[in-house]
């Protein structure tokens, strides 16, 4: 089994958040992938199914972010899973928006969902980087996450989380590179694909006109005379 965790805060309030845009992804993939209806255990929301081949957990800490370590160690500990076998998707500041990064192991840099995950299960676990983009400070950076994604951010926003779901299946079954794939063909499709090639329509060579007819001369006395007797003949 995997555990596919997606990291943000419970309430309306946070709902539409950039810094809950791992929420948002799990619940894509729950959603297109019709796993069980959402339930409260391990201190958060899950939902359990299948992607492809793998039996997978989805789950989203209800601890809000700084202490999202607690529901996924209790979530962990209670399936006999290890780090290796969780996936964490999570926004992050240091990529542009619309990118996705995959990442094992390594530090928090500085995000509090992560900073308690490190704590409570160790950093050898896996990492769905969200690219949301820095608003230019460090100053800005709490209210920044904690806004909503502006009208702006809808169209990558949903290439990102439609591609996750397409690839959400080879993510679970270890595929980065067919998940990245995934990701890639909604965010960034290849230019003019699917489009048909135009091509000019073949020329044709103008149909040369009929050489102009000579008009016939009238025929001499002498030349009737001959016509006439040739008749008779």
């Amino acid at each position: 089994m995997k555990l596919i965790v997606g990291l943000g805060n419970p309430g309306a309030k946070y709902r539409d958040n950039r810094h809950n845009i791992g929420f948002m992804a799990v619940d894509r993939i729950a959603g297109d992938h019709g796993l069980a209806p959402w339930k409260s255990r391990f201190q958060g929301q899950t939902a359990e199914g299948r992607l492809g081949d793998d039996r997978v957990l989805l789950l989203k800490p209800q601890t809000f972010m700084n202490l999202s370590g607690q529901s996924v160690g209790e979530a962990m500990r209670y399936l006999k899973l290890t780090p290796e076998d969780i996936i964490v998707l999570h926004d992050e500041l240091d990529l542009a928006p619309g990118k996705c990064r995959l990442k094992q192991g390594g530090g928090h840099a500085g995000h509090n969902g992560l900073r308690s995950i490190h704590q409570h299960i160790g950093p050898e676990y896996h990492r769905v980087r969200l690219g949301i983009g820095h608003p230019g400070h460090k100053d800005r950076v709490a209210q920044y996450v904690l806004s909503d994604f502006s009208k702006a951010d809808q169209d990558w926003l949903d290439d990102l989380l439609r591609g996750i779901s397409e690839g959400a299946a080879a993510l679970a079954a270890g595929d980065g590179g067919r998940f990245q794939n995934a990701v890639a063909n909604r965010v960034a499709p290849a230019r003019n694909a699917g489009k048909p090639v135009e091509t000019e329509p073949p020329r044709v060579a103008p149909a040369k006109p009929d050489p102009p007819r000579k008009a016939e001369e009238p025929l001499g006395f002498a030349d009737r005379l001959r016509a006439l007797a040739d008749r008779f003949k």
